[in-house]
């Protein structure tokens, strides 16, 4: 879409990354987040930039997607290896090529850093829409399964 622009987020964007962020657990996984412990998680992202970075979408001021860039360090590479994380697309600019574009971004950058090697993401089983973006988009989900152990809170 030629009307999007793609940007590092700012702390100005906190209050839309934490609605998209509730909306998304609401939507993905019926998890209903408690909106403070989540805008302080965002917060955190913003005061302390070795946890991540999130990037937007925006059109015409609107913030209509964001996602969240982590680290791993990869010593096989040598490299930083960026996780996108916590994507999400605003319902009405869904299959517009939104995350597409802001994805295209991210490469561009990783493609720019040289200590930086390339780009992960997991990606729930079930949701086979979102794999098929991410296959069209030129990733690959051949090589590893994701395993977990998350305390509750």
């Amino acid at each position: 879409m030629s009307d999007i622009g793609y940007r590092a987020a700012g702390i100005e964007d906190l209050d839309a990354i934490v609605q998209f962020q509730v909306a998304m657990a609401l939507e993905t996984e019926e998890l209903d987040l408690h909106r403070q412990t989540c805008a302080a998680g965002v917060r955190a992202v913003f005061s302390t930039p070795a946890l991540g970075r999130y990037f937007v979408a925006a059109a015409s001021g609107r913030i209509v997607a964001s996602l969240l860039i982590t680290f791993e360090w990869s010593d096989w590479r040598n490299r930083q290896v960026w996780w996108i994380q916590s994507v999400y697309v605003a319902p009405d600019f869904r299959r517009q090529g939104v995350y597409a574009g802001l994805y295209q971004h991210i490469r561009r950058l990783v493609d720019d850093e040289v200590d930086v090697g390339g780009v992960r993401l997991y990606v729930d089983r079930r949701n086979s829409r979102a794999q098929q973006v991410y296959t069209r988009l030129g990733m690959n989900g051949e090589h590893y399964v994701v395993f977990e152990w998350m305390k509750d809170f």
